[in-house]
């Protein structure tokens, strides 16, 4: 069995940073790609950011230059790295591993960690 942990989150203002992290654990398993999904209340689950383990990144158009996934994660791991923050960034948000399991691949996430954002 795979766990996802994403340990942060916070309150902050309009325009500042917060740094989310992420780390898949278990055996057997290496996750394939990496990611976070976020959910503001009252809406859809919608994509923020992901990282394939070729080391290629993928943005939401709504974060995309304020957000990054910075390069320097290790193995099962995935940090979020968010700048100039809005009020609309205030969300849920949640980490992802496809983690290949013998010849398989299944999608494990975390329990969510809640940002949320001042203005």
């Amino acid at each position: 069995q795979v766990q996802v942990v994403e340990p942060g989150g916070g309150l902050v203002q309009a325009g500042g940073s917060l740094r989310l992290s992420c780390a898949a654990s278990g055996s057997g398993f290496s996750c394939v790609a990496m990611g976070w999904y976020r959910q503001a209340p009252g809406k859809q689950r919608e994509f923020v950011a992901s990282l394939a383990n070729d080391g290629r990144t993928r943005y939401a158009d709504s974060v995309n230059g304020r957000f990054t996934i910075p390069g320097e994660n290790a193995r099962d791991t995935v940090n979020l790295q968010m700048n100039s923050l809005k009020p609309e960034d205030t969300a849920d948000y949640y980490c992802y591993c496809n983690a290949r399991e013998n010849s398989r691949v299944n999608q494990y996430w975390g329990q969510g960690t809640q940002v949320t954002v001042s203005s």
